[in-house]
């Protein structure tokens, strides 16, 4: 696989140096946080707009904020686009309130699916001594019994796709077949991540994240996994399918997940390649065995 040349970080627009100024210089705002491709070296191209997160004070921390930041409580209030948001062909503002940013990205919330959006983000600015700081760490990694949870949950929907895939292909089902196989990736990469207390990337940054913060095994490598993944998106490929699911499995129950795959019983079988023992990782590319 060919590795895109990376290009040095566009230079910062106008627009988005003057709302930072602007934001900054409220006393309403009490952090900033800029994500997206900004902020992941080497995916921003001249095209790629700036997406910032703007953190305003509630009403009940807004008096200890007043007196703890160093700008007068004199400054007028804060402009209506860095409260209400704005979007433009070079900047996306998403205001959210002190109490909203905590639950953002966290299990529960309606915005779970932005999780990542805060792993390898850049803290612009931080009023609360580090809270903020604090907040947007909590939400780029996985704590331990959370990953735990996630991993088993996920585990058990990729089984579940896998073996759904195997079935209708038995059955001489193709076109079923690759849209359970389709389906099944997305439950894979979240167990991949997972077992590495780490959030899931969105796809367009799944191979920067594989290249620049690799999972350590060499079956996580970019250039490994991701062919693997292309092979069963195209067309379900069964051999590659049974390959890639040698390898989970491995990895799984070295994290003691056995229990999950165990469950399935002798219906786990056929997802195995022919002869091969759960204990024994695969290592192939491509279609696999």
């Amino acid at each position: 696989m060919q590795h895109p040349a990376q290009s040095s970080t566009p230079p910062a627009s106008a627009e988005f140096t003057d709302f930072v100024a602007r934001a900054s210089a409220s006393p309403d705002v009490v952090g900033l946080v800029l994500s997206g491709s900004r902020a992941r070296q080497g995916m921003a191209t001249a095209r790629s707009d700036h997406d910032v997160y703007v953190i305003t004070a509630d009403r009940a921390t807004a008096s200890t904020t007043a007196s703890t930041t160093t700008t007068p409580t004199t400054s007028p209030a804060a402009p209506p686009d860095v409260i209400e948001g704005r979007r433009s062909p070079a900047l996306d503002v998403m205001p959210l309130s002190l109490s909203a940013f905590r639950a953002h990205g966290l299990p529960g919330d309606a915005h779970a699916w932005d999780r990542y959006a805060f792993a390898h983000c850049t803290v612009l600015l931080d009023r609360l001594d580090g809270t903020i700081t604090q907040l947007v760490q909590e939400k780029a990694t996985l704590e331990g019994l959370e990953a735990h949870r996630l991993a088993r949950s996920e585990l058990d929907a990729y089984i579940s796709s896998v073996y759904r895939s195997l079935k209708s292909h038995r059955d001489g089902r193709p076109a079923v077949a690759h849209l359970d196989a389709a389906e099944s990736v997305p439950y894979l990469l979240t167990v991949v991540f997972a077992l590495h207390q780490r959030v899931r990337p969105y796809n367009k940054y799944l191979l920067w994240e594989l290249r620049n913060h690799p999972l350590g095994a060499p079956q996580w490598a970019a250039d490994v996994l991701v062919p693997r993944i292309r092979r069963i998106l195209a067309d379900g490929d069964l051999d590659t399918q049974r390959a890639l699911f040698a390898t989970v499995e491995h990895a799984a129950r070295r994290a003691g997940h056995g229990s999950v795959l165990d469950s399935w019983g002798a219906d786990i079988d056929p997802l195995r390649p022919q002869g091969r023992s759960p204990s024994q990782p695969h290592q192939g590319v491509g279609q696999g065995e």
